[in-house]
């Protein structure tokens, strides 16, 4: 794989995974209410799903993708019902203890579920690595180690642009002292989970 290459799909990836959808609608969401200190297993399904796609556009795998499109539904949906519920909470959480409480242990394998069900199931994502990525690349000439740098450099784009978002929508929850402000917050977050769970549903 060349550097030009590889600068290429970085790009083309940050622009991409820059703009704002579901995934990134869910993530600043989820640190204006809580904080940033349990997103990392969020975060981590993320790539883990982005990664996988990119796996099957490269291995040319897409058919075995739409030959389980019935998994990927079930998943996309279980995905969408927990989002609502998410935003059912925060809709109706208490201010004084909107983030101030420290994760339940179950709450890191529910982000995680979570994330690799926002992943599936958003349709950028698909059509970036399903539709879009071999004609930025020639699938057709890469190897198992150009895969893997592939790998790195996706892991890398991603790494450098939700971190930034969820430093900016942690600068932003600090701003948020009073009570009435955490509940516009809240109220906020909730609007944008529940948008990013309607944009995965109704596409």
């Amino acid at each position: 794989m060349t550097l030009g290459a590889l600068a290429l799909f970085a790009i083309t990836l940050f622009v991409a995974a820059g703009s704002p959808g579901p995934s990134v609608a869910a993530l600043v969401a989820r640190v204006l209410s809580r904080g940033h200190r349990d997103v990392l297993p969020f975060l981590a399904a993320m790539w883990l799903g982005e990664a996988l796609w990119l796996t099957l556009a490269v291995f040319g795998l897409a058919a075995v993708a739409t030959s389980f499109h019935g998994v990927f539904v079930a998943i996309k949906w279980a995905g969408v019902a927990y989002l609502f519920w998410l935003a059912w909470k925060m809709w109706f959480a208490r201010t004084e203890t909107a983030g101030a409480e420290l994760p339940q242990a179950s709450s890191g394998w529910k982000m995680f579920l979570t994330g690799i069900s926002i992943t599936i199931g958003n349709p950028k994502i698909m059509m970036f690595y399903v539709a879009l990525l071999p004609t930025i690349l020639d699938l057709a000439s890469v190897t198992l180690v150009g895969w893997l740098e592939l790998t790195v450099t996706l892991l890398l784009v991603l790494a450098v642009v939700d971190l930034a978002w969820v430093f900016l929508a942690t600068r932003a929850r600090r701003l948020l002292k009073s009570p009435r402000a955490m509940k516009i917050a809240n109220r906020l977050s909730a609007g944008m989970i529940g948008g990013a769970a309607v944009a995965i549903a109704t596409r």
